[in-house]
C-alpha cells in the first residue's frame, strides 16, 4: 500500500506536508520513500517516526541517497527508528549532499558516539540544518553541546545570509526602479526626440509645400508678365505700323486729292477750250484719257507697293514673333536651370541632415529605419512634385500653343481689319486715333499692372528669404536640443556608474563578510577540533572508569552472593536446630 501511495505522490506537486507515522514501514518503504524524495519538488515536511527505517541498513541507505538528492524537503522527523551509528553515517553522507533540509529530528535512536560524531562532522559542510534533535541516542553532552554550537553557527550564518539576501534584494529592487526610471526617461527623451523630429518634418513638408506653391505663383506671374510683355510688344508694333500705315495713307489721299483738283481744273479750262473746237475737244479727250490711265496705272502701281509694305509687315511681325518664342525659350532654360539648383540645393540639404543624423545616432539603428522610411517617403514627395511641376509646365506649354495660335489668329484678324481700314480709311480716321487712344490707356493699364505683379514678385521673393530663415533657426533649434539630450544622457551614464561604484563597495563589503565568516568558521573548527581531542581523553578515562565499575560491581556482587549462601546455609541451619529441639 505504501508503495502505490509513494509512487503516486511522485509526479504530485500539491502535496506539501506528509505523515506516515506508526506505519510499520519496511526495506521496499524505505526504498520508495528514496524514489519519492528523488523525485517529488514538492513535499516540505515529512513525519516518519515509529517505523523502524534504521533495522534494514541497505534500504536505509537508499533512503539517504534520496535525501542528499533532494533539494525541497525542509523538515524530517526520524523518531524511534532504530537507527544506529551506521545509518547516522548514511544520514552525515546524506546532509553533506543536501542543501534544502532545516529541522531533523532524531530522538530516541541508538546512534552512539560514532553516529554522533559522523552528524558532527558533516555539520561542518552543511550550511542550511536548523535544528538537530539528538536527545536520548547514548550521545555524549560534549558532542551534544558541539552540535548545538554549530546549530547556532548556522543559525547565526543564515540569519546574516538572509539579512545580506534582503540587503541585495532592496538593492537589486532599487536598482531595477532606477534603471526602470532611466529607461521610462530615455524612452520619454526618445519619443520628445521622435515629436520633435516629427514635427520638424511636418515643419518642412509645409515649407516645401509652400515653397512650392510660391514657386508656382512666380511661375504663373512670370509666365502672366512674359505673355503681358509679349502682347504689350505686339500691340506697340501693331500701333506704330498702323500709325506710320495711317500717315502714308493720308499723305497718298492728299496727293490724290490736289491731283484731282488740278485735273478738274485742268478739265475745265479744256472744256472751255473744246467747246470753241470740236476736234480739237475729241483729241485732247484722247489725250486726256490716256493721262488718266497712265494715273490708274500709277495708282495701281501704288496699291501695290503697299501691299507690299504689308507682307514686309506681316514679315516683321512673324520674325518678332519667333524672337519673342526664343525669348520664351530662354526664359524656361533659366527657369528649369533655377528649378534644378532648387532641386540640387534640397537634395543637398537632405544629405546633410542624413549625415548629421547618422553621425549622432549610430546606436539607435531601428531609429533609422524609421528615418529610412520618412526619407523614402520624403523622396516619393519630391517625385511626386516633380510630376506635379512636369504637368504644370506641360499645361503651361499647351497654355502657350493656345496663346500662340490665339495670337495668330488675332494676327489675320488683324490684317484682315487693316485691309479693311485700308479700304475705308477716309470714312475711318478719327475711329482709328480713337483706337489709338484707347490702346495708349490699355498699354498704360499693362504696364500698371506689370509693375504691380513685380512688386508682388519681390514680396514672394522676401517672404522666400523669410522661410529659408525660419528653417535656418529651426535647424539650430534642433542642434541646440540634440546636444542637450546628449548631455542629459552623459549626466545619467554618470549617475549609473557612481551607484555601480556604490553597489561594487557594498559587493566588497559582503566579500570582506564572507571572509570574515570563513576564518571564524576555521577558527570553530579548530577549537572543534581540541574539543574533540579533550573528549576522545575523557572518553578513554571514562571507560577505564566504567571498566573499574565494573570490577566492583562483579566483586560485590560475589560477596553478595557469598553472604547470601552464608545466609541461607544459617537460616537452614538454624531451621534445622529448632526442629530437633522441638
Amino acid at each position: 500500500g505504501v508503495k502505490l501511495l509513494l509512487h503516486g505522490l511522485c509526479s504530485n506537486t500539491t502535496v506539501k506536508s506528509l505523515d506516515l507515522k506508526g506505519n510499520n514501514l519496511r526495506t521496499a518503504g524505505a526504498e520508495a520513500l528514496g524514489k519519492l524524495l528523488m523525485q517529488n519538488k514538492s513535499i516540505r515536511s515529512l513525519i516518519l517516526e515509529w517505523n523502524s527505517l534504521g533495522v534494514w541498513e541497505e534500504s536505509f541507505s537508499f533512503f539517504c541517497q534520496g535525501l542528499g538528492a533532494n533539494s525541497f524537503l525542509q523538515r524530517l522527523d526520524l523518531r524511534n527508528n532504530q537507527i544506529n551509528h551506521q545509518g547516522a553515517g548514511e544520514l552525515a553522507m546524506a546532509l553533506k549532499q543536501n542543501t534544502s533540509l532545516q529541522e531533523l529530528d532524531l530522538r530516541w535512536n541508538n546512534i552512539g558516539l560514532l553516529g554522533g560524531r559522523a552528524l558532527l562532522n558533516c555539520l561542518h559542510s552543511n550550511k542550511t540544518l536548523k535544528r538537530l534533535e539528538l536527545a536520548g541516542n547514548n550521545v555524549p553532552s560534549d558532542v551534544l553541546k558541539a552540535v548545538e554550537q554549530a546549530m547556532d553557527h548556522n543559525r547565526d550564518r543564515q540569519t546574516l545570509l538572509s539579512e545580506t539576501q534582503n540587503r541585495m534584494c532592496i538593492l537589486s529592487k532599487e536598482v531595477l526602479s532606477l534603471k526602470d526610471e532611466k529607461t521610462k526617461q530615455f524612452l520619454d527623451l526618445m519619443d520628445t526626440i521622435d515629436k520633435q523630429r516629427e514635427e520638424i518634418a511636418r515643419s518642412d513638408r509645409m515649407s516645401a509645400v509652400r515653397v512650392s506653391q510660391l514657386q508656382e505663383a512666380l511661375k504663373e506671374q512670370h509666365s502672366i508678365m512674359n505673355s503681358l510683355k509679349a502682347k504689350l510688344q505686339m500691340t506697340e508694333a501693331a500701333l506704330a505700323l498702323s500709325e506710320q500705315k495711317v500717315h502714308s495713307l493720308g499723305e497718298l489721299m492728299n496727293a490724290v486729292k490736289q491731283e484731282q483738283t488740278s485735273t478738274a481744273e485742268r478739265h475745265f479750262t479744256e472744256l472751255q477750250q473744246q467747246k470753241q473746237e470740236c476736234a480739237d475737244r475729241e483729241g485732247k479727250l484722247l489725250r486726256d484719257l490716256s493721262a488718266a490711265s497712265e494715273k490708274n496705272l500709277l495708282l495701281r502701281n501704288q496699291l501695290f507697293q503697299v501691299k507690299q509694305d504689308l507682307t514686309n509687315t506681316t514679315a516683321e511681325l512673324k520674325l518678332r514673333a519667333v524672337q519673342a518664342e526664343e525669348r520664351l525659350e530662354a526664359e524656361k532654360r533659366r527657369f528649369k536651370q533655377s528649378l534644378e539648383d532648387v532641386e540640387s540645393l534640397r537634395v543637398k540639404e537632405v544629405d546633410h541632415m542624413a549625415q548629421h543624423i547618422e553621425a549622432s545616432e549610430r546606436s539607435m539603428q531601428d531609429r533609422i529605419q524609421r528615418l529610412e522610411a520618412i526619407r523614402i517617403g520624403l523622396e516619393e514627395e519630391l517625385s511626386q512634385a516633380k510630376a506635379a511641376a512636369l504637368a504644370e509646365r506641360c499645361q503651361a506649354e499647351e497654355e502657350l500653343m493656345k496663346v500662340r495660335s490665339q495670337a495668330r489668329l488675332e494676327e489675320r484678324q488683324r490684317l484682315e481689319h487693316l485691309e479693311e481700314k485700308l479700304r475705308l480709311m477716309t470714312e475711318s480716321r478719327d475711329e482709328a486715333q480713337n483706337c489709338c487712344l484707347k490702346q495708349k490707356q490699355m498699354v498704360a493699364e499693362a504696364q500698371a499692372k506689370a509693375n504691380q505683379l513685380s512688386l508682388h514678385a519681390d514680396g514672394l521673393r522676401r517672404r522666400i528669404e523669410e522661410l529659408q530663415q525660419d528653417l535656418n533657426s529651426k535647424d539650430e533649434e534642433k542642434v541646440t536640443e540634440v546636444n542637450k539630450v546628449k548631455v542629459e544622457l552623459q549626466e545619467q551614464i554618470g549617475h549609473l556608474q557612481a551607484e555601480r561604484a556604490a553597489q561594487d563597495g557594498l559587493r566588497e563589503k559582503i566579500a570582506a563578510l564572507e571572509r570574515q565568516l570563513k576564518a571564524l568558521s576555521s577558527n570553530h573548527r579548530e577549537v572543534l577540533l581540541d574539543k574533540e581531542g579533550e573528549i576522545s581523553m575523557l572518553l578513554e578515562k571514562l571507560r577505564m572508569k566504567e571498566a573499574d565499575i565494573s570490577r566492583m560491581r562483579e566483586e560485590e556482587a560475589q560477596r553478595a552472593s557469598s553472604l547470601q549462601n552464608a545466609i541461607m546455609a544459617y537460616v537452614q541451619g538454624s531451621s534445622l536446630g529448632a526442629r530437633s529441639s522441638r
